[in-house]
Formats: structure tokens, C-alpha cells, sequence
């Protein structure tokens, strides 16, 4: 198979939008309708990381490449900008963000480095409102941390841990309160975010990252969730014809077993 570079990317990205012979769906899209895909494609690399698949993962940035090729000709064809202009910016940050290597500057470490990258961000914001900036498609929890973060580098957090718990128990006590009194959609939906908010305050105060954290459990669930169904086939029934004390017994089976698994790798 022959070597393919970005201009032959490039190449095939243009005569798919070509308005005589190009492809009629990939010439009806535009920035709004490829966005979501964009995002899914993000999404996919993010899988293949975190299942350690190497092989997926070539394929899933090549996805990811291409969504950057298709926005990049879309706004070439109205004039906006070009690839090589998205090249250009992003080696022009690159070597603005990281003096200490392309420059003259001095970092001990990881750390003082995402303090210096930090500085280097917010000279770059000089001028704008202390949440300008922060992506509305971002993922809601993803973006909770981000907003709590630039809020806290002028001053508008917490000290510590102490007062986020306070304030957890104070929103799942308001979010029980419209419960019991019949709080409508609106209210429940209103006290259900600042629950969830608070939720990602305490994920940031903990150093975790909560779209990771609820990853873990959707997983955890799932596994679960599959070895439920595994051991009432062996029964012959389906989870429908089950029970809710029967499948429970079962999830807490399911516990046990992995709790067991893994002592077993540990040596315990």
C-alpha cells in the first residue's frame, strides 16, 4: 500500500465537496451539521484509549484527522480560512505556551509547567470576562469543572472540602424538599442541576474527574448488569421474568465475584 500524506487528504477531502463531481452528502454539510460527528469522533478515541486498543486507535484518529480536513475545507470554500492556517495557530501556540522549550525559559517540572501554561492562557484571555471562552457543547459535567476552575483563579471558590460537602447536603435536602411537596418538572429539573454541580465541585476539590468517574461506573454497571443476565440464563429465564429481590441477589453475586477476582490477582 502506497504512503499517503496530508495533501493527498487534503486532495480527497476537495473533490469530495466538489460541486460537479463531488460526493451530494458531503457537499450538503456544513459546520453545524459535521459538529456532531466531530465530537462522536472525539469520543471514539477516547474509547480506544482507555480500552488499551492500539489498533482502533490508529483507525479512530484518522476519523478524528478528517473531521479537521472537512471543517478546514468548509471554511476555505467561504474564504474563512485554510488548513494550513489551522497548522499555522496551532505551532504558533505551541511555541508561545512552551518557552522553556523552544525559548529561553526554565520549568522544574510537570507541575510548575501547568502553572506556567496556565499563566500563558490567561494573558492570552487579558481583557476578557473571567468565563469567556468555555465551550457550550462541551459535556454539561466537563463543563461544570471548567467554569467552578476559572472561577476559582480570581478568587470565587471554596478553601476547602469541608464547606462542598455543606453545600451537597444542602442541595440533595432542597432536591427531597420539592419531592415531598410536588415540586413540578421545572423545579425538580432546576434543583437536579445544582445537585450536579455541586457533585463536579466535589470531584474538582478531589482531583477527579467526574466524566471519568461516571465512565468507571457505567462500566461497573454494565458488567454487572450482563452477569445478571448470564446467570438467569443458565436458570433459563430473562431478566423480564425475573424478579427485582432475585436479580439483586444476583448483582451482589456479581460484586462478590469480582471482589474475589481481584484479590485473587493481588494474592490475597
Amino acid at each position: 500500500m502506497s504512503e499517503k500524506s496530508i495533501d493527498q487528504l487534503l486532495e480527497i477531502m476537495a473533490r469530495l465537496r466538489d460541486p460537479k463531481g463531488g460526493c451530494p452528502w458531503d457537499r450538503e454539510q456544513s459546520f453545524a451539521t459535521i459538529a456532531p460527528y466531530t465530537i462522536e469522533e472525539a469520543y471514539e478515541v477516547a474509547d480506544a484509549i482507555s480500552r488499551g486498543d492500539t489498533a482502533a486507535l490508529k483507525d479512530e484518529l484518522g476519523d478524528l484527522l478528517f473531521q479537521v480536513v472537512f471543517h478546514a475545507r468548509m471554511a476555505e470554500e467561504s474564504g474563512a480560512f485554510a488548513f494550513d492556517d489551522v497548522v499555522n495557530t496551532i505551532s504558533d501556540k505551541m511555541l508561545r505556551r512552551h518557552p522553556h522549550v523552544f525559548g529561553e525559559a526554565h520549568v522544574s517540572d510537570a507541575e510548575a509547567q501547568t502553572v506556567a501554561w496556565e499563566v500563558h492562557k490567561a494573558r492570552e484571555r487579558e481583557g476578557r470576562a473571567t468565563l469567556d471562552g468555555i465551550a457550550l457543547a462541551l459535556p454539561a459535567l466537563l463543563r461544570a469543572i471548567k467554569l467552578q476552575n476559572r472561577a476559582a483563579r480570581v478568587g470565587f471558590d471554596w478553601p476547602n472540602l469541608v464547606p462542598v460537602m455543606d453545600k451537597l447536603r444542602e442541595e440533595l435536602a432542597e432536591i427531597e424538599h420539592e419531592i415531598a411537596t410536588g415540586g413540578g418538572p421545572d423545579r425538580l429539573e432546576d434543583e437536579l442541576g445544582d445537585l450536579l454541580f455541586v457533585v463536579a465541585n466535589v470531584a474538582r476539590h478531589l482531583g477527579i474527574d467526574p466524566e471519568a468517574a461516571l465512565r468507571r461506573t457505567n462500566a461497573k454497571f454494565e458488567r454487572r448488569f450482563r452477569r445478571i443476565e448470564e446467570l438467569l440464563a443458565q436458570k433459563g429465564i430473562t431478566p423480564s421474568s425475573s424478579t427485582l429481590e432475585e436479580m439483586d441477589a444476583l448483582w451482589d453475586q456479581a460484586k462478590d465475584e469480582e471482589k474475589l477476582e481481584a484479590n485473587t490477582k493481588i494474592g490475597l
